[in-house]
């Protein structure tokens, strides 16, 4: 474990690292995990995440990353295992908030419930710069299912959008190939109380982590891969050497 800040990063597989954690010791998780998704055949599906997530023309080459080539039966088993430590780690009252994309909104709904959490809704990034389809519909966007532990415990009395319109990241501040934007995030930590622990199991690139620093909340991170590891890290330490406060841009 290193401690960055109000950051504690730890490198190694999700649920082992899930283990080592406290009962009832953070407040909210908000993740993005692997969608073991970006094709309609099982042969598509387990491609490369380089091959499934970046176009072949792309300038920038990012690392690969595990746990993404699941078949549909073990992907529901591997999240639902996960998704019942985050409920064991997450105190009474609190929520969790997982990306996910069409193909795999049914699957992650129904083990989101098996892991203990309470369904509670369906909020939509809307992404107007994603990859339009020839003759097909557009796959603009993609879905956080939000989840409670037990009964919600409200933080504030405002009323939160349901819907949020925010572009794909790009360019040179893109940090991982299916990194999810940092003002998204911040949105999304609004339902969470200032000062509290956020809980990210696949932290990738550290966006959730970056987005925690600058909304004077503390961060757990947990990823696997060596490269991303050392990115996130890199991040996060950045943001605490230029003294990162709420809302810094």
């Amino acid at each position: 474990m290193i401690q960055i800040g109000n950051a504690k990063v730890y490198q190694g597989e999700a649920l082992n690292i899930l283990g080592t954690l406290e009962d009832c010791s953070v407040d909210a998780i908000l993740t993005d995990p692997p969608y073991s998704s970006g094709g309609i055949s099982l042969g598509q599906k387990q491609r490369t995440t380089g091959a499934k997530y970046q176009s072949t023309d792309a300038k920038k080459r990012f690392p690969d990353f595990s746990g993404d080539s699941r078949d549909q039966r073990s992907f529901m088993a591997w999240a639902t295992l996960w998704l019942a430590e985050c409920y064991r780690v997450a105190k009474p009252g609190s929520v969790c908030m997982m990306f996910t994309d069409w193909r795999q909104l049914p699957t992650m709904s129904d083990a989101l419930q098996a892991g203990g959490w309470q369904w509670r809704r369906i909020v939509i990034w809307d992404k107007p710069t994603a990859r339009p389809s020839r003759g097909e519909f557009k796959n603009q966007c993609e879905f956080v299912l939000v989840g409670a532990k037990d009964k919600f415990a409200p933080v504030h009395e405002r009323c939160l959008p349901g819907i949020f319109r925010q572009s794909i990241v790009s360019g040179s501040k893109r940090k991982h190939m299916t990194e999810k934007p940092v003002p998204l995030l911040r949105n999304l930590l609004e339902i969470t109380a200032e000062g509290g622990t956020i809980l990210d199991p696949f932290m990738g690139s550290g966006s959730t982590g970056q987005a925690c620093l600058e909304t004077a909340r503390k961060f757990i991170g947990v990823e696997m891969s060596d490269e991303y590891f050392d990115i996130a890290t890199e991040r996060l330490s950045e943001l605490t050497s230029w003294g990162c406060g709420p809302n810094r841009a």
